[in-house]
């Protein structure tokens, strides 16, 4: 079990200005190595693209059309996850290369490059886990919190998540264009179609390039170069969405309401990332693949710094200098790769307990010592320590979906305060509490330039 440490406000403040020093620090080391790592990257998947298109080619023969739809699918994962995700996030602008610039990339995704930006970057890097402000909580269609409310509908989303995963590409240009606003009257309804014609032509040129094009190209081999190139264009779906959803859906990560940002500081922004992301551990070809979002955390403190950084800086954003460390506990890449065994099953019915993720947990979050005299409003009255049960950790006393303390028979209480300072999430943990025990150490995390603190300079 970690060791908890507490935070005051000014605790907090010293931890934002620990990150800003880290950030500036890598922002003055750019240079030469970063841009040839990047380079190098660009080059590799456009000649996996190019390699694994002309083997396809000869895909009449089975070894031919396995070699070659492999290598394709890892070109498309390449581009969309290290490339495409991060030049879009302005993470190389500072090259002025203007072949690899965040306002004239566009990438091989359904979804269009700005509309993508402003969902992305902007709405869900600026208002992470703020339930209500940021859409990428369920995508609009998926219950991943008992925060946000439960239909009917929400009792199949095991199976249309499944589905969701097939198709990801597709269903993020939808969601991009932000349909639901219309129906709610939140959104003008000229713009909507505006931007639902702009996905429609990308999705057009998408389709007509793989699905098209290159099967016409291949004259006999159509067929089989068609069903290669949906195959490689399927991986790469489900191979983003299990990156995000791990990195973004565990049990164990944090969300908000718009109560308790009003006024939020730098570094209480930073805190809200690091108590709603999650890591994946892994090898570094499992980070290359992902984009480095494997390093959600550091993704999410900093979405515009160079990804080839993130696993430099994870260890002082794990140990920071000012507070003791404890032991890392995430766990391998092997346990994270099942499509929605996140949040998705458990909270596809009313309330919906916490359960144990295969996407494991993160040694920021759970286990926090509750004082046994704090008001009833924080869940009241249990001794012992509050923890999320997890795999391979003790169950002790944990929370319910109510605020509850299970196995503590006199702990009762709401804990569903909603003033901005003070609240019991689901999983018994205080948030932005002048005296919340926190443990020190990392976690895991999600993905976006954009997005920081809307109240702090920088």
């Amino acid at each position: 079990m970690a060791t908890p440490t507490h935070l005051s406000a000014r605790d907090i403040e010293e931890l934002g200005e620990e990150l800003d020093r880290l950030r500036a620090e890598i922002l003055a080391s750019r240079g030469e190595d970063d841009a040839r790592y990047i380079r190098r990257v660009i080059a590799a998947q456009r000649g996996l693209e190019a390699g694994g298109r002309a083997m396809m080619f000869a895909s009449l023969l089975p070894p031919a059309w396995l070699a070659g739809t492999a290598m394709l699918a890892v070109a498309k994962i390449l581009e969309n996850m290290e490339i495409g995700h991060n030049v879009l996030h302005g993470q190389w602008d500072w090259m002025r290369d203007p072949d690899i610039h965040s306002t004239t990339w566009e990438w091989d995704s359904a979804s269009p490059a700005a509309q993508w930006k402003y969902s992305h970057n902007y709405v869900h890097h600026t208002y992470t886990n703020v339930v209500g402000r940021d859409r990428d909580l369920g995508y609009s269609i998926l219950r991943v919190t008992p925060e946000q409310p439960w239909h009917l509908v929400h009792m199949a989303q095991p199976l249309y998540n499944l589905a969701l995963a097939v198709v990801f590409e597709w269903g993020i240009a939808l969601y991009d264009v932000e349909i639901e606003k219309v129906w709610r009257r939140e959104k003008d309804l000229d713009q909507t179609l505006n931007q639902f014609g702009s996905a429609l032509k990308k999705v057009g040129r998408q389709g007509m390039k793989d699905y098209v094009v290159f099967p016409l190209l291949a004259g006999p081999a159509f067929l089989p170069v068609l069903l290669g190139n949906l195959t490689a264009n399927v991986t790469r779906n489900i191979w983003a969405h299990t990156v995000i959803f791990c990195g973004h859906f565990p049990d164990g990560t944090t969300t908000f309401t718009e109560e308790e940002i009003e006024g939020e500081s730098r570094g209480e922004w930073y805190l809200r990332q690091l108590l709603g992301s999650a890591n994946i551990s892994g090898p570094a070809a499992l980070h290359l693949l992902s984009g480095n979002l494997s390093h959600q955390i550091e993704h999410h403190l900093f979405p515009d710094l160079p990804s080839n950084r993130y696993g430099q800086i994870a260890p002082r954003v794990r140990h920071p200098p000012t507070r003791p460390p404890v032991p890392r506990r995430v766990r391998g890449a092997g346990s994270r790769t099942e499509p929605g065994a996140t949040r998705v099953p458990s909270r596809r019915s009313p309330g919906g307990e916490p359960s144990a993720s295969p996407c494991g947990d993160s040694p920021w979050l759970p286990q926090r010592a509750m004082p046994a005299d704090r008001p009833a409003a924080y869940g009241g009255g249990c001794e012992r320590t509050r923890e999320v049960r997890l795999p391979g950790v003790a169950e002790g006393h944990r929370t319910g979906g109510a605020g509850r303390c299970r196995g503590c028979a006199g702990g009762t209480a709401s804990g569903r305060s909603r003033s901005a300072r003070h609240r019991v999430s689901d999983r018994g943990l205080l948030q932005r509490h002048p005296g919340q025990v926190l443990p020190t150490g990392p976690r895991r995390d999600r993905d976006g330039a954009g997005g920081g603190p809307r109240n702090a300079a920088g």
